[in-house]
């Protein structure tokens, strides 16, 4: 019995190892950062920090990233200097919603 239950899960995890080099288009830390910032946007619209005016802007940025993204995806692949130019965009867009929301302009 015990024999069988090393032989399922060495089958659970060679199958998860497989699965995950076949995912080669999918980054699940840019996903986590976009959700973040989608977050951070809406935070700040919500606490007043952004105008209206400011977050259009800012989503805007990262409907872009997203394009982008997709566009880098259509061959099926994410490469390296691709994962590390959409890092590149999630940083200066991070940058970005950091100092918009720490401006001087607050919506009424």
């Amino acid at each position: 019995m015990k024999k069988i239950t090393m032989v399922l899960i060495g089958l659970t995890v060679s199958s998860l190892l497989v699965s995950s080099a076949f995912a080669g288009g999918r980054d699940h830390r840019i996903n986590h950062r976009q959700h973040n910032q989608h977050a951070r946007i809406a935070g700040g619209v919500k606490s007043g920090e952004l105008t209206r005016d400011e977050a259009k802007d800012l989503r805007g940025d990262q409907k872009e990233l997203r394009q982008k993204e997709r566009a880098y995806k259509a061959d099926g692949q994410l490469t390296k200097d691709e994962r590390k130019d959409l890092h590149k965009d999630l940083n200066e867009d991070s940058k970005e919603i950091y100092e918009e929301k720490h401006d001087d302009e607050t919506r009424n």
